[in-house]
């Protein structure tokens, strides 16, 4: 009989990127020895793009996740995922710091990212805001339609502020939540530590490339400026549409258009067996056994089984899509 696995506590994994963080994950994590790099992924088994191996985690024993989720996709992800994803985990979670402003930038769609990057994925995300300076906000999509001619003039001619001045400015505070659809323009101001989820892919049209000293392969994902461009939605969002991806569900923490893409959600009494990946934010406890405090991130197996969660926390889940009940 195969032996029950156990969730695994992760340490940081800060792969290199072009914006500053502010060492807040260090803060969150207690580990005041950490660089202040911007982004800490997560049990991740996706690259960046165009490299072989920055971004991999690594478990406690120095095995890639990646490796191990290889060797036992069942053991790791369960049954009916392997079916439908093979040993592909289908979601990214990280830790983002920003320490200022990021660019305004898109996410291809899974549509464009099968026809023109080879990828069954592409990159709709959405963040748990953990800490928020008191004027904090993001940007999520342009206020009045866009034409092709004014997107690529603000791009080419560096008319950033006009750019910027174009999308919905959207305050957030500690514990709201939000999804970004793939194609909607989107930026985070400075001053906010969030938890991220997304598609398992590191594809990014930047719009803003040249104010961070970008050439234009790392902003458009190696593509032809026009293809690139042509995956921003360049509709208006008025404050409804921009509303509606900020509803949570009580325990789950996105609009119901997540589902198909990942799941969120807080933590309760007992996780149901599954592949998950989990972030404590406050207090201290146990999984199962694992003893886990603020700060902690943990990747739970599929093996596992029913895992009880006791003490005084708060904890995030963050969890692939459910696979439908024929796929399984």
């Amino acid at each position: 009989m195969l032996h029950r696995m156990e969730p695994v506590l992760l340490g940081a994994n800060l792969p290199a990127t072009f914006y500053r963080g502010a060492g807040r994950i260090a803060r969150f994590r207690g580990a005041a020895e950490l660089p202040p790099r911007p982004e800490d992924w997560v049990a991740s088994t996706t690259t960046r793009f165009g490299s072989s191996s920055a971004g991999l985690s690594s478990l406690p024993s120095g095995v890639l996740l990646r490796d191990a989720i290889s060797a036992a996709p069942e053991r790791w992800l369960g049954p009916a995922h392997v079916d439908r994803y093979g040993a592909d985990p289908a979601i990214l979670v990280k830790l983002l710091d920003a320490g200022e402003r990021l660019p305004v930038h898109v996410h291809p769609d899974r549509r464009f990212a099968t026809a023109h990057l080879a990828s069954p994925y592409g990159k709709t995300e959405a963040w748990v805001i953990l800490e928020a300076a008191p004027d904090a906000v993001v940007y999520l999509g342009f206020s009045r339609p866009v034409s092709v001619a004014e997107l690529t003039g603000w791009v080419l001619e560096r008319r950033f502020d006009e750019l910027l001045a174009a999308t919905n400015r959207v305050p957030v505070r500690a514990g709201d939540s939000v999804l970004v659809p793939a194609g909607l323009p989107h930026a985070i101001g400075p001053g906010v530590l969030l938890v991220e989820v997304q598609e398992a892919t590191d594809f990014s049209v930047l719009l803003e490339a040249s104010r961070f000293a970008l050439d234009e392969a790392s902003a458009f994902a190696g593509l032809p400026r026009e293809l690139a461009l042509s995956c921003v939605d360049r509709e208006r969002w008025d404050p409804s549409r921009v509303s509606s991806l900020r509803r949570d569900r009580g325990s789950l923490l996105f609009p119901s258009a997540a589902d198909e893409f990942f799941r969120a959600e807080r933590v309760g009494s007992v996780l149901d067996p599954g592949f998950s990946v989990v972030v404590v934010t406050s207090g201290q406890g146990a999984l199962g056994t694992l003893p886990v405090a603020a700060g902690d991130t943990l990747v739970v197996p599929y093996a596992a089984g029913a895992v009880r969660v006791s003490g005084d926390l708060s904890a995030i889940r963050l969890r692939p899509p459910a696979v439908p009940a024929a796929a399984s």
